[in-house]
């Protein structure tokens, strides 16, 4: 059975402002992505790789669809969770909770990107 996860998306207000806190945090390039139901919706994906584990997904513009106000948090894997954590208030982020002990599980930081979405940062050390 595979893992639950197939894919995110996070959605944004202003999608040149998510773009830059992304990439600048997570140190990555984000991709174009077309509008999948011709609604005039803007996506930019980020980094995937199909045979690795884990999930991917989108940074989401789309009329009508609230942001800033998830109840699923999205984590993304870090060597070290603390690096990623001092880049998010230069990024224009906050960071929300510091590196943490989740015990054998390793550390998470949990940070707010410009639009007002929480995530978390994992990392085993």
């Amino acid at each position: 059975m595979p893992n639950p996860v197939s894919w995110f998306d996070i959605y944004v207000t202003d999608m040149n402002r998510a773009q830059k806190f992304y990439e600048s945090v997570l140190n990555i390039q984000l991709g174009d992505f077309g509008d999948p139901s011709d609604h005039n919706i803007v996506m930019k994906s980020f980094p995937a790789d199909r045979e690795n584990y884990g999930a991917t997904g989108a940074l989401v513009k789309m009329e009508g669809a609230p942001v800033g106000q998830n109840s699923v948090l999205v984590y993304f894997s870090c060597d070290d969770c603390s690096v990623e954590e001092t880049r998010v208030e230069s990024s224009g982020g906050k960071v929300a909770r510091p590196k943490y002990s989740i015990g054998e599980y390793g550390f998470v930081s949990l940070v707010v990107d410009t639009e007002g979405n929480m995530f978390g940062l994992h990392s085993l050390k």
